[in-house]
């Protein structure tokens, strides 16, 4: 299919959504760059309002609806929760009643966050059911349905991470990304192969949850046959997108993680970099950490990590620390 997005769209975005988003800063642990031996710098995407980077998706979309008089009445979306969240504060910056559909298995905090930005939740015992249900809410007059991932104007507004982590680096050799339906690894790709044409840009993801690995190996998008169980929640998406999966066969790596490396990664995240970071990016240095071990004789490598969230309810949290992995430290 033809590859209709591209970097002006991002930047177009990036200048769209300024007033709404914030510009996130990047962090080093300089313990951890001792004891791999390389320089890795995180783009703490969990700082942003709403606590993930769904944020600029949600607001570049509505923002360009502004933009050409074609906002609607209402806006229905299908999320497990930071683009409940995303599309629930965006929305209410211009004043457009919200209603999310989700499963039962919602995260609690991201459920209470996304009804305090005003958003009405409907829940459902299935993915299918919820995507069902907001599918055929979308067909009444005056409302607009605002997908997860699987639009141009998602991925532009997502791969303006990228970008200001590319302008607040340089000489990065390789960007790793967490990949659920594939909205901010598209973004994040597209932005890289214009600012630093030389980075390979490497996709993550769990392998409890493997459908876009399933599908890079089969060349065609494979969807899973039920839903996936993981810490890393959002990225139980059961298939990629249209839009998004010819980007990802563009990446230069990927890689799946177990549940126990994601504990592992989602425990030490947090101990060194002191912030509050999800599951489904702290998967992401497992795959660092493989293309290091594939590439050992690389000279030092300045890598750069898209921390894509940190919102994280009390059950994953005790599901995380069942097992203390700090006993372990980080190595090659």
């Amino acid at each position: 299919m033809k590859l209709n997005i591209e970097y002006s769209d991002i930047t177009d975005a990036y200048q769209r959504i300024s007033s709404i988003v914030q510009k996130t800063p990047i962090v080093q642990s300089h313990l951890l760059n001792k004891w791999l031996g390389h320089e890795i710098y995180f783009k703490v995407e969990c700082l942003q309002t709403t606590g993930a980077f769904k944020l600029r998706g949600a607001s570049n979309f509505i923002a360009k609806l502004a933009e050409n008089n074609e906002l609607p009445s209402e806006i229905v979306a299908n999320s497990s929760g930071n683009h409940a969240q995303a599309v629930a504060y965006a929305a209410k910056h211009f004043n457009i009643p919200v209603t999310i559909y989700a499963t039962n298995t919602i995260s609690a905090v991201k459920a209470a966050a996304t009804k305090y930005y005003g958003a009405k939740l409907k829940l459902f015992d299935s993915r299918v059911a919820a995507d069902h249900a907001v599918e055929e809410a979308s067909r009444h007059a005056g409302v607009v349905w605002i997908p997860p991932f699987n639009h141009p104007d998602i991925i532009a507004g997502q791969g303006t991470a990228a970008l200001e982590a590319l302008q607040q680096t340089t000489d990065i050799n390789a960007v790793f990304v967490p990949c659920g339906g594939g909205g901010l690894a598209a973004g994040t790709l597209i932005t890289a192969r214009h600012l630093s044409p030389s980075a390979k840009v490497i996709g993550v993801e769990p392998l409890s949850a493997n459908d876009a690995a399933r599908s890079l190996k089969k060349g065609e998008i494979i969807s899973l046959s039920e839903a996936p169980i993981t810490l890393a929640d959002g990225a139980a998406t059961p298939s990629v997108g249209t839009h998004t999966f010819p980007f990802l066969q563009q990446l230069d790596g990927f890689y799946e993680v177990n549940e126990t490396q994601i504990a592992y990664w989602t425990q030490w995240l947090q101990h060194l970099l002191k912030l509050h970071i999800e599951p489904t990016c702290a998967m992401v240095m497992q795959g660092l950490i493989d293309y290091l071990k594939q590439n050992k004789n690389q000279t030092p490598q300045k890598l750069l990590v898209i921390i894509s969230g940190g919102n994280i309810s009390a059950q994953s949290m005790a599901n995380i620390w069942r097992d203390d992995h700090l006993h372990t430290p980080p190595a090659l």
